[in-house]
């Protein structure tokens, strides 16, 4: 009698401890390189309802549609041919993305313009030849800019096929003799990581860091807190990210985007005057306010990558004003210069400045 209870009771131990480990988290990372950088996804596998080895061969084929389909690099991408006037056949991520962007155009009064390739070109273009472009060449560029002359609505522009002309989808072709040349670089970053966190989403994980150039974060870390991000102080020469951090901000395991946007990188100087990288789409020119960085988390990474440029475009007393309105994000804005800076939080922004 006493073996057959201790029997049962070591069988009761073990399986006690069985499922005790399987409840346990297990945190695993898939990681490669992808749109110019290398990319992390680490997330908690215990919930997922799939293999490891399945999740990172669907990871795999999220960022290679986003290549075939978004990328200006790529030559062979349906981003690419349209610019060159091609007709393409758009799929649904070609859609979703333009549909975005033109709300995008509309929200922010033209300031979010994924429409001012031969713009943002020029500009490029520029600063790797150590020579800034004339008024005459800014305003040849702007005459060529323009979410505002491409319709809303691609689905309209489409032949029978499914097919798409690009200029069919200019409202007036007989008046524009250019087609605008699409840039998706403002959203297209945070767009992937919303797309990876969706899949993750639909396999059953709740607690992930996604990080493909910006964040997109849900649920708890491996500490089962919620994840913590670097925010970098925008400094002239801090090229490496998390190198030199302004302050540690939190998710408080909310679902959520953080990215953030700035001029301390990338920027060039000309006759002891600071060009910044951001360039505003209204004007042709690059931002001459003094906003060094603008850190936003919204619901989506998409959104966050958005509004962050956005704020760049906007300075620091309209983009705290944007943020104030919108009880829907939170912003971090840096202003000043490397030798006097000055910073202001929204009350949802959780961030431990590291002073």
């Amino acid at each position: 009698m006493k073996a057959n209870y201790i029997f049962k009771l070591a069988l009761f131990l073990a399986f006690s401890a069985a499922v005790s480990c399987s409840s346990r988290p297990k945190y695993v990372d898939i990681g490669g390189y992808a749109q110019g950088g290398i990319y992390n996804v680490r997330f908690n596998i215990r919930d997922a309802s799939v293999s490891k080895n399945e999740i990172a061969v669907r990871i795999d084929s999220i960022l290679t549609l986003v290549d075939t389909t978004l990328s200006g690099y790529n030559k062979a991408s349906l981003l690419s041919r349209f610019n060159e006037g091609e007709s393409i056949m758009p799929n649904s991520l070609f859609k979703d993305i333009y549909a975005y962007c033109h709300e995008l155009y509309e929200e922010t009064d033209g300031c979010v313009d994924v429409a001012s390739g031969p713009l943002f070109d020029l500009w490029g273009f520029g600063f790797s030849n150590d020579s800034l472009p004339d008024a005459a060449a800014v305003k040849a560029a702007m005459a060529s800019c323009g979410m505002a002359r491409l319709k809303a609505d691609i689905d309209l522009a489409l032949d029978d096929s499914g097919r798409l002309d690009p200029r069919e989808l200019l409202i007036c072709p007989s008046v524009d003799a250019t087609l605008p040349k699409l840039n998706f670089n403002a959203v297209a970053q945070g767009y992937t990581c919303d797309l990876v966190a969706e899949y993750l989403s639909s396999v059953g994980v709740k607690d992930m860091l996604v990080d493909i150039g910006e964040i997109y974060c849900a649920g708890k870390n491996p500490r089962g807190e919620g994840w913590s991000i670097g925010v970098d102080r925008p400094v002239d020469g801090n090229d490496s990210p998390g190198a030199m951090l302004d302050g540690i901000w939190n998710s408080e395991g909310r679902s959520c985007g953080i990215v953030t946007s700035g001029n301390y990188r990338k920027f060039y100087i000309r006759d002891g005057k600071k060009y910044a990288h951001t360039i505003d789409p209204r004007n042709g020119y690059p931002v001459e306010h003094h906003l060094l960085s603008a850190s936003i988390s919204a619901s989506t990474a998409a959104a966050s990558d958005a509004y962050a440029t956005y704020c760049m475009v906007l300075g620091p007393e309209a983009a705290k004003e944007f943020i104030l309105s919108r009880p829907d994000i939170e912003g971090y804005l840096i202003s000043g210069s490397n030798e006097a800076m000055s910073e202001w939080a929204s009350d949802g922004f959780s961030i431990t400045l590291n002073r």
